[in-house]
């Protein structure tokens, strides 16, 4: 990884503190004061691990190919997500929901017992590599070039995130992370109204209209995009920390565990959205 830039005025600890950082991982590093000028973290470091993360992702979408055959037992399921007709055993949904669960599980040890993280952060990119490979090779069956696409978007995505921020085009700043602040809080209020919305006798067929409108899907997923992409930067800020400020090198897993992690919530955000679209127009 090549050295991304402070462009704060100073180091990158100047911008420890902050309500909205991009996930627990990051937010914990923040506050890291810990010095090590022997053995110090490196953005080399922090590259490798991150691939080293995202190498499982790719081990969990082989694990769910190789798994489809042994798993094709019990009842068949069939049902519908965005308009594409999907098909599996009892067996085979019983191990999706388990990745679900293990999914919240090891995220849960990976940002909270640190020490875990090089395990516990490997498994969690499994069983996002497993959902990823459902979504592509059972849910979106015949249409797998879409998962390809999702990748090239995730990848042109992280790229221009990493020149404007390397560039100083977008800094993080006070005003840089109201935008960020509101416009997170804004789709968690939204979502919030109309998961409530959708109780109410009243309001049920108003939010039915709203929820199943193309247009209000598409937004609602190209917000998520962009809020992801702006954690994003706050992720090469924390960076910048972790080795402008000399922390030891054990702080590289956590600092690569909290990017891959981003970069796993883009892949799996684009991909929500070209479901969408496809699925609209397959219909």
């Amino acid at each position: 990884m090549n050295r991304l830039s402070n462009n704060n005025g100073g180091t990158a600890a100047t911008t420890k503190s902050s309500f909205l950082r991009s996930n627990p991982v990051m937010r914990r590093l923040d506050k890291v004061t810990e010095v090590d000028d022997v053995n110090s973290a490196s953005y080399k470091g922090i590259a490798l691990k991150t691939v080293f993360f995202l190498l499982f992702c790719v081990a969990g979408i082989v694990l769910q190919l190789v798994l489809v055959n042994t798993l094709s037992a019990g009842s068949l399921v069939e049902f519908s997500i965005r308009n594409f007709d999907v098909s599996m055993y009892t067996y085979e949904l019983y191990a999706l929901i388990s990745s679900v669960v293990l999914a919240i599980v090891f995220q849960l040890l990976a940002f909270f017992a640190k020490a875990t993280t090089p395990v516990t952060g490997a498994l969690y990119c499994v069983t996002q590599g497993y959902m990823i490979s459902f979504i592509i090779f059972k849910v979106l069956k015949g249409y797998e070039y879409l998962g390809a696409l999702a990748l090239a978007i995730t990848l042109m995505i992280v790229l221009v995130m990493s020149i404007l921020y390397a560039t100083g085009v977008i800094r993080v700043t006070k005003k840089f992370k109201m935008v960020m602040l509101t416009l997170f809080a804004t789709t968690i209020a939204s979502s919030i109204l109309v998961f409530i919305g959708s109780f109410i006798p009243a309001t049920r067929g108003l939010v039915a209209s709203i929820t199943g409108n193309l247009g209000f899907s598409i937004g609602v997923s190209v917000v998520f995009i962009i809020i992801a992409a702006l954690f994003l930067i706050c992720d090469f800020d924390t960076i910048d920390h972790v080795v402008n400020d000399k922390l030891p090198k054990k702080y590289e897993w956590a600092a690569a565990f909290g990017l891959a992690f981003t970069v796993l919530w883009i892949y799996l955000k684009v991909l929500d959205l070209i479901l969408t679209i496809a699925g609209s127009k397959k219909n």
